[in-house]
């Protein structure tokens, strides 16, 4: 979104309130590096999420719950730089929110150190009180509710669908409403079942992001990993757009099979010197040639690893 003079600004909260009340859906991604950030800025996506599941599609973690400010931090960061026009939110990882203290404290390195807009925070009710102390500190927050991947093993462990029974149906509708009055901008329902995220969406004065929630929200967001094709799984709710995994495979084996044959490199990937001035730094002139230049025939030039 530009101003009249048609520079390029960040997004910021208010943007994306507009884009609600107009009616115009809201696309976010995922990202974890510096590439990837550019690339997705410029094809326009309004908002990033560097989302804790950097864990596992990055670092190589069994979970969400080993990653840490540090691991956070350092991609946020890069993230930002990456960025002029996306509004970045940063995802507050396990337990650096577990009291309104630890909330504010931590998600105001991401604002001052990394550069973040805003932070995530997952849970309903149970956060509520976290959302509303960093709103008062000046922290725009996302909420995120339904299927929190933080709070796996209190779930159940396994991945599965919130909402589906009248009771579960009723505590969602609630996490919503809490996390809205405790001052969320917007807020991710993820593993919800359509009918319910639509009906919570139409409830709501804050733009929902759906993920497994249906097309009810809204806003959609996806991992950018599942969006590439880069994982060996991707999700029933996801959808690739490209097909990388196979792209990369395809030429890291190319790559492979010249270097083993000496096809690469070849002329176009290698640059030349004038042959005189070679035959001169190794002694090979005509002048070294000659009788008595260094006190031999000099026939055999200079060693490479002669002091020069």
């Amino acid at each position: 979104m530009s101003s009249s003079t048609n520079e390029i600004r960040r997004l910021t909260v208010a943007d994306l309130a507009k884009m609600r009340a107009d009616g115009q859906r809201i696309a976010m991604l995922t990202a974890y590096d510096y590439p990837t950030a550019r690339l997705l800025d410029e094809a326009g996506i309004p908002i990033l999420l560097v989302g804790d599941s950097v864990g596992t599609n990055m670092l190589g973690y069994d979970g969400e719950s080993r990653v840490t400010m540090a691991d956070m931090l350092h991609h946020v960061a890069a993230v930002v730089r990456g960025t002029s026009r996306a509004l970045v939110v940063a995802d507050m990882p396990f337990l650096s929110y577990a009291t309104p203290d630890e909330a504010i404290e931590n998600a105001g390195r991401f604002i001052q150190e990394a550069g973040a807009q805003a932070v995530k925070v997952e849970g309903g009710v149970r956060t509520a009180r976290v959302v509303e102390a960093l709103t008062r500190a000046g922290i725009a927050v996302m909420g995120h509710i339904g299927w929190t991947p933080q709070a796996k093993e209190a779930l159940g462990g396994k991945v599965r669908v919130q909402g589906k029974t009248a009771d579960r149906a009723r505590s969602v509708i609630a996490d919503a409403l809490a996390v809205q009055e405790a001052g969320a901008f917007s807020m991710v329902l993820e593993l919800i079942p359509a009918q319910l995220a639509a009906a919570i969406t139409e409830r709501l004065r804050i733009p929902t992001i759906g993920i497994g929630a249906g097309p009810g929200c809204s806003g959609q967001v996806q991992v950018v990993t599942d969006l590439l094709g880069l994982g060996s799984f991707i999700p029933r709710h996801a959808r690739p757009y490209a097909h990388l995994r196979e792209t990369i495979l395809e030429a890291a084996q190319k790559f492979a099979a010249d270097v083993t044959a000496g096809t690469f490199p070849g002329t176009e990937e290698s640059s030349q010197m004038d042959q005189t001035v070679l035959d001169e730094v190794l002694g090979r002139s005509a002048l070294d040639r000659s009788e008595g230049v260094l006190g031999t025939a000099g026939s055999a030039g200079i060693p490479l690893d002669r002091d020069l």
